[in-house]
């Protein structure tokens, strides 16, 4: 398929973010949300009141009352962006917040709830050239506010004839079931108590040219798709793969280090992802909607682990300097890309890895870059993911970014150590908009991985810390029981995280579970594998860490196999602090 002509498959997606079935954005408030399989549908509408009060050479004061025209819904947030340069400096009633020139406005908790007809005022100051202008476009919860409305969408009729397999729908989770993977299914299962979980959908990992046919005898690619045809019946079914193998992986983690050198850009191309993708393009399988996880661990090491950082690794340098790392993540995407029915989500980090000022604008820049070489172009992207087989909370409750403590801001406490964000779904709706300032195209959505995030069990704050300083303010409070943010490997301590489900807050596609619970990070002493995963330290329970750990301990459990193999003891530790609870 032309390049061209695949730019016209991709439907806008404002009405992905309706406002009935994405209202959790604000932290601690409850909303329904929709099950895969099921569609979550509501009138959306709203109208805006932009007032400039106060303009001078050098700044702004300005009032906004946003009225909601649609169902009621039980948070909001608003967003526009500026066009000459204005910057955010304060604001009230509301968190304002901006990245680049998109700006978020978000309720302030007890403003959260707007019923039908009714309204929210907030304001801000803002530093600007003394000509500023009404923004041209703003949106509640992702709506355009025109002063109209939006109707819910009916459910197919079943006696319709089918869609049109070549269109891609807005969010491939609504609506659509996720495959179950039965090689997963069956290892849970056989774990006791794991049968409540083992009908859970989960990704498909393909670490490894022989994963494409089937490594040591389990299923390859043909086979799941295969299987998912089965599982898809007569509705729609979503198919998770991981695309997992660049040259140079992961340069800064030995664990998922892969098979493939540093130079071997060729056989990433030929052997790795032309198969895949030929698997992808056969017809038999164009009913189906495959997600792609692109390449997750890489990209994000170019711009921390790089240059003069105290964080650098000889390995990473090589990969900036050769650039196999953005050939390799725009070719995947520009071939994956050419079937109808796969969606590309690029791997986006974590917040605990660029939520840093430094780290992120120029991983969204790095991405761009990534997403333009090798024929590949912005539409060749339906989204980014976050929080892959990481453990950042989705979020937390017990404390916000904009907390301080006896003057202290949270921002200074030894766990946030000035980031920006306090969990993934802050992160990643801000990191969305970062991707859209920077040339990404403004429909695009965002996936978290939320397998092993939950953090529940008896050690599960149940609110904020004690306000003796900010440290055992946020200590006291966080739900993410690390020792440090930069602790990755087989997390002692953390559970279940969400259910995956489709479109549970305003930019988010989905909740996934993109690492399958219960396979191992890395192994806790050197293995001998074939599979080129080397002995990360990080993985054992004895180290007492590194530079990008801040020197703590690992918080690894002991005894792990090989990244990817099964790792029983984890598996239980992961239900018994699952969150919501099993």
């Amino acid at each position: 398929m032309s390049r061209t002509s695949r730019t016209t498959l991709r439907r806008s997606r404002t009405a992905l973010i309706a406002a009935g079935a994405l209202v959790a954005a604000a932290a601690g408030s409850a909303a329904a949300v929709a099950p895969f399989g099921t569609s979550a549908a509501a009138t959306a509408g709203c109208s805006v009141d932009y007032k400039i009060q106060n303009q001078w050479n050098g700044g702004l004061t300005a009032s906004v009352t946003v009225k909601n025209l649609g169902d009621a819904v039980a948070g909001w947030q608003l967003q526009w962006s500026f066009a000459g340069g204005e910057k955010v400096s304060q604001g009230w009633n509301a968190t304002v917040s901006q990245s680049g020139t998109a700006v978020t406005a978000k309720d302030a908790g007890y403003n959260a709830a707007l019923a039908t007809g009714a309204s929210a005022t907030f304001g801000f100051n803002a530093t600007a050239s003394g000509n500023s202008a009404v923004p041209a476009t703003f949106k509640l919860n992702g709506v355009t506010c025109d002063g109209g409305t939006t109707g819910p969408t009916d459910p197919p009729d079943p006696t319709d004839p089918p869609t049109d397999p070549t269109d891609r729908v807005n969010n491939p989770y609504e609506g659509a079931k996720v495959y179950v993977n039965p090689e997963w299914s069956a290892n849970a299962a056989a774990e006791p108590g794991g049968s409540r979980i083992s009908d859970q959908p989960t990704g498909v990992w393909l670490d490894r040219i022989a994963a494409i046919e089937g490594a040591n005898g389990g299923m390859g690619l043909r086979d799941h798709l295969d299987e998912a045809l089965t599982q898809k019946g007569s509705g729609e079914l979503v198919v998770q793969l991981v695309i997992y193998n660049l040259p140079g992986r992961d340069c800064a983690a030995l664990a998922s280090n892969g098979e493939l050198g540093p130079t071997e850009i060729g056989r990433y191309k030929t052997e790795y992802i032309d198969p895949i993708a030929a698997i992808l393009g056969d017809a038999k399988y164009a009913g189906l909607r495959i997600v792609t996880t692109v390449e997750i661990d890489s990209l994000p090491n170019l711009v921390t682990n790089t240059g003069s950082r105290a964080t650098a690794t000889p390995a990473c340098d090589v990969m900036k300097a050769n650039g196999n790392y953005q050939k390799g993540v725009g070719y995947a995407l520009n071939k994956l890309g050419d079937a109808p029915n796969v969606y590309n989500y690029i791997d986006a980090g974590h917040h605990g890895w660029i939520g840093w000022d430094d780290n992120f604008g120029p991983s969204a820049d790095l991405f761009k870059e990534a997403a333009t070489t090798e024929g590949a172009t912005v539409n060749d992207v339906h989204g980014f993911i976050t929080n892959t087989a990481n453990y950042g909370a989705t979020t937390e409750e017990n404390f916000s970014i904009d907390d301080s403590v006896n003057g202290t801001s949270v921002r200074q406490s030894k766990w946030v150590d000035w980031n920006r964000y306090t969990d993934e779904q802050s992160f990643a709706q801000a990191f969305r908009n970062e991707l859209v300032s920077v040339g990404f195209n403004s429909g695009i959505g965002m996936l978290i991985d939320t397998s092993r995030n939950g953090w529940g069990g008896a050690d599960r704050p149940t609110g904020p810390g004690a306000s003796t300083s900010v440290d055992t303010y946020v200590d006291g409070g966080r739900y993410d029981r690390r020792i440090h943010l930069g602790n990755w490997c087989n997390q002692s301590g953390a559970g279940l995280g969400e259910r995956p489900q489709a479109a549970p807050a305003a930019g988010i596609d989905a909740y996934v579970w993109m690492k399958p619970p219960g396979e191992s990070d890395g192994s806790s002493k050197e293995i001998p594998n074939d599979e080129g995963k080397g002995f990360d330290r990080m993985c054992d329970p004895t180290y007492t860490g590194n530079v990008r750990n801040g020197n703590n301990p690992s918080g690894a459990l002991p005894d792990a196999p090989v990244s990817g193999k099964w790792f029983s003891a984890q598996f239980q530790e992961l239900m018994k602090n699952a969150y919501p609870a099993l």
